[in-house]
């Protein structure tokens, strides 16, 4: 089987100076910090320069007295451990070494109060601080839809409040969620101590495009417009009915839910499946990314899987995670084949050669590659650039050659 590899002309406005560009964000919200210890969030998320980006927040809130330091702030990730937090953390390269800031990680959390959907919760060391800058990039949620989804808000909701928090939240149907995540945030905003949001918006080559700064007071009612310019930049697939999609690795580095959602059409949870494109036959998975450290959150949302991918998967930590979902079809282990190989031979028996489409992740998308149909059908699409050569598929020890 021939493929032919496609590179999409995606938006591309990457930040040139990512220290300046984080001051400046700072400095033009007007706002001095507590003058005391202020925590800056770290999720479980791996985004463009997360190191060079919390290092300049550090140095600016330290530049105008205060005393920063780092809480690792992800729901139930990583085993809702404070050991399995902190080395995930630290698996993203935010150390002390790398940014300055000492890192405080724990699960113990503070009660702040109760809404309609239940009560709210917020780590201690963040409680116990002068001050909180929340720190996350902002995009769309892989579970529910909204004018506020993945991004600060959620950051203060699910990431600060621990498996506590992440319980509650998670407990609701997805059409409910954005209403929570107001009523949530609400309450952590009045407590006072979260003293303003840095959001990060990336391009459609995971480069970090904007950053901006928000107060505390101001993050619920900016974040919306935030949200819609991401949408701008968001990458996608260049075809919308395909039979089958190969994914070369998975893992919550890419998205939270191993594949994103909105990416491959498929939420995984019963009942509220709200999209409608892309519309794709087979999802198979081949690997999972170390980064991801055994979560396979999102496993379910494919057809086949390779042994490679199964045995990588740490059963405990990913139904901790999907228990706190609540939606374990996205741990369930897919059909299982010998290697890279034989799992395509076995599609490839029902599908024939048509309508195949590999991709890397679900995050970077500016290099994929399709069979010949789609190709031709590609051709004069204005975001990408066909390659006339083709591809032979060719595995190394049963493994996929073409993103090695």
């Amino acid at each position: 089987m021939d493929v032919f590899q496609i590179d999409q002309q995606l938006v591309s406005a990457p930040l040139q100076n990512i220290a300046h560009e984080v001051y400046r964000a700072l400095d033009k919200m007007g706002k001095e910090p507590p003058q005391g210890e202020v925590a800056i969030t770290a999720g479980s998320r791996g985004i463009s320069n997360l190191v060079a980006i919390t290092k300049a927040a550090g140095d600016w809130l330290r530049e105008h007295g205060a005393k920063p330091f780092l809480v690792p702030a992800m729901g139930s990730h990583n085993g809702a451990t404070a050991a399995g937090q902190q080395k995930m953390v630290e698996s993203l390269g935010l150390t002390p070494a790398s940014t300055g800031l000492e890192i405080r990680s724990s699960m113990d959390c503070v009660k702040l109060g109760t809404v309609d959907s239940g009560d709210v919760w917020m780590d201690r060391h963040c409680y116990e601080s002068a001050g909180v800058l929340v720190l996350n990039r902002i995009k769309l949620h892989t579970c529910f839809s909204g004018p506020v989804q993945s991004g600060l808000s959620k950051m203060m909701v699910v990431g600060m409040g621990k498996i506590r928090s992440a319980e509650t939240f998670h407990s609701a149907r997805p059409d409910r969620m954005p209403r929570i995540l107001e009523e949530m945030g609400s309450l952590l905003v009045q407590s006072g101590k979260i003293f303003a949001g840095l959001a990060i918006l990336e391009d459609g080559f995971d480069a970090t495009a904007e950053v901006h700064a928000l107060p505390g007071d101001q993050i619920l009612t900016k974040e919306p417009t935030l949200l819609a310019r991401h949408r701008y930049y968001f990458p996608a697939l260049p075809c919308q009915d395909l039979n089958v999609l190969i994914v070369d690795e998975i893992g919550k580095t890419y998205s939270g839910t191993g594949m994103d959602t909105n990416v491959i059409g498929r939420r995984g949870v019963h009942g509220f499946e709200d999209l409608t494109q892309p519309k794709i036959k087979i999802i198979a998975t081949l690997g999972l990314s170390a980064q991801a450290q055994g979560n396979a959150l999102g496993v379910g949302l494919s057809d086949f899987i390779t042994r490679r991918l199964r045995d990588s998967i740490d059963e405990k930590k990913t139904f901790i995670n999907a228990f706190t979902t609540g939606d374990m079809q996205r741990m369930a282990i897919p059909c299982t084949l010998k290697d890279d190989e034989e799992l395509i031979d076995k599609i490839r028996e029902r599908f024939g050669n048509n309508r195949w489409m590999f991709i890397p992740n679900t995050l970077h998308l500016e290099k994929i590659f399709v069979s010949e149909d789609l190709a031709k059908e590609l051709q004069g699409h204005p975001r990408c650039r066909v390659s006339p050569t083709p591809t032979p598929l060719s595995f190394s020890n049963g493994r996929l050659s073409l993103f090695l």
